[in-house]
């Protein structure tokens, strides 16, 4: 397409910062969302296809978006879950020979607004600066004013449950059936790659819905439980944590991945808090402080647990502390087989450093199964 016959665009933010670019491919209209942005080079399509980013707009850092195309294997979830997308070059023609198509394609496929030839430099900067922030994108650049009333509408991230928006409404499985572990995982936007971390583990899941409870995940006799991550705040999710105390007071084998995560902390009557931006993208740093070993992982939350009240916890003990803000990172019981981090271990995209907890999932599994015997 050439840059003279593409629309004009803009990204209005809820404080009435504008930024203007271009119109990504014919789509036109206006996308509404929380603002964040994604500090990682590769992995633009994992990082659509995420659930825990629906309800967003996602701004690229990486100046080049869409050369390397799309690949079916790499999709985290049935399609795109961001709200809309802002970078600063699109790239409509790809060069890897192992792709399936190309992002135009795919964005087109599933009905989403993304415009280009923003300055995103100083978007991220006003962001990181500003916080995080609904805005809307739009191609309507005559509409600016009836925008803003639009926008000033639209329900804030702080508050808002989103999980329902993602989930799964029936139960399925993964995996093989005669596999040695069974897993129950309470989806709350699970990615793909998850479940594939666990059936290389040997493990045969099944996915129950978000707001599934106890007993619908004990009906299929799991060796341990599992909690996903997802999007939005986790305080409205009561159902959710109701499920995580049960386990927990049962004493079972159980493991939680960012929203997973923070069910864990609320069960043990440890706040949350939205942050000031968050933090998404595939480098961040962690630090184990069982091993005292550095961890670059991949992350990608708005939302964190409150490290005072975990450290003045008697059950609960710090595992991991994020090396930039040194928010907690993860946490565990100290005298129960659950535990829990922030992060994504199982990445797509970013590093596998933290693949070892899976199988510290399974160690725990196996020591449950031999004290229970």
């Amino acid at each position: 397409m050439k840059y003279e016959t593409r629309k004009k665009a803009f990204i209005l933010l809820a404080d009435g910062t504008i930024f203007y670019g271009k119109a990504v491919g014919n789509k036109e209209g206006s996308a509404f969302g929380e603002v964040c942005f994604n500090t990682g080079m590769t992995g633009y399509e994992e990082i659509f296809t995420d659930p825990s980013y629906h309800g967003q707009i996602m701004v690229a850092t990486s100046a080049h978006i869409g050369n390397y195309g799309i690949s079916h294997e790499e999709i985290e979830s049935e399609g795109i879950k961001i709200s809309g997308l802002v970078v600063r070059n699109f790239s409509y023609h790809y060069s890897r020979p192992a792709a399936d198509g190309s992002l135009e394609e795919f964005l087109d496929k599933n009905n989403l607004l993304a415009i280009s030839d923003v300055d995103t430099r100083a978007l991220v900067i006003y962001i990181r600066e500003n916080g995080a922030m609904n805005a809307v994108i739009s191609t309507e650049v005559d509409n600016i004013q009836e925008l803003k009333k639009q926008l000033a509408d639209f329900p804030k991230m702080d508050g808002l449950e989103l999980a329902s928006k993602v989930s799964t409404t029936e139960p399925y499985f993964y995996g093989n059936e005669n596999a040695k572990y069974k897993i129950s995982a309470l989806d709350l936007g699970i990615k793909k790659n998850i479940l594939r971390r666990l059936a290389e583990r040997d493990c045969y899941v099944k996915v129950f819905p978000y707001n599934s409870s106890f007993s619908d995940l004990k009906s299929f006799n799991p060796d341990g439980y599992f909690i996903s991550n997802g999007p939005g705040d986790p305080q409205p999710l009561k159902g959710a944590i109701e499920v995580v105390k049960t386990i927990l007071n049962k004493e079972l084998p159980m493991f939680g991945i960012c929203l997973g995560h923070q069910m864990l902390a609320l069960a043990n009557g440890i706040s949350t808090y939205k942050m000031h931006n968050g933090h998404r993208g595939i480098n961040h740093p962690v630090m184990n402080l069982l091993t005292g070993k550095g961890e670059i992982t991949s992350q990608n939350h708005g939302f964190a647990i409150n490290r005072e009240e975990a450290e003045a916890n008697p059950d609960i003990e710090i595992t991991h502390i994020h090396l930039n803000d040194n928010t907690a990172a993860g946490i565990r019981m100290k005298n129960k087989p659950a535990f829990s981090v922030q992060y994504h271990p199982e990445a797509s995209p970013g590093p596998h450093d933290a693949s070892y907890l899976f199988d510290q999932f399974i160690d725990n599994i196996e020591k449950y199964k031999t004290q229970t015997v």
